[in-house]
């Protein structure tokens, strides 16, 4: 498994250029790891689980995104794989809608953004985060 926390420059690329207007919805698969690991002397208080880390980065994160004009829109723990395989994969599912690729990109951009992603850093282990759109007919 790819272990990845940030995307390639071709995936940003890819994001920026896609053609769809409107809203987007991000799917975050969230790995915590076990204990953070902040850089020394980033946080008065660096000795805390990665989850705790990432609830710090999520507190800011939530304002910012409001802010913005998005919402979470649904969170949750995952508690059974019923199909598939790595029963132990995602700590946490998060929804979170925007209401366009430019507000996501302008929130990466906000320094209240970058001085809230060093908890983002010290709490995950790894992630996906898969870019939506809403509408899809698989259930008709």
């Amino acid at each position: 498994m790819n272990k990845k926390r940030q995307p390639s420059g071709q995936q940003l690329r890819n994001f920026r250029d896609h053609p769809r207007q409107g809203p987007v919805q991000m799917i975050n698969l969230l790995k915590f790891r076990d204990r953070a690991r902040y850089q020394d002397g980033e946080v008065a208080d660096p000795d805390v689980s990665g989850r705790e880390a990432y609830l710090r980065y999520g507190a800011a994160i939530s304002v910012i995104v409001a802010s913005l004009g998005g919402r979470i829109v649904w969170s949750g723990q995952p508690e059974v794989m019923f199909i598939g395989e790595d029963a132990d994969l995602w700590d946490e599912v998060v929804v979170v809608e925007y209401p366009s690729r430019d507000a996501f990109l302008q929130m990466l951009a906000m320094p209240d953004y970058h001085a809230a992603h060093m908890h983002r850093e010290a709490g995950l282990e790894h992630q996906q985060l898969i870019q939506c759109r809403a509408g899809g007919d698989a259930l008709g």
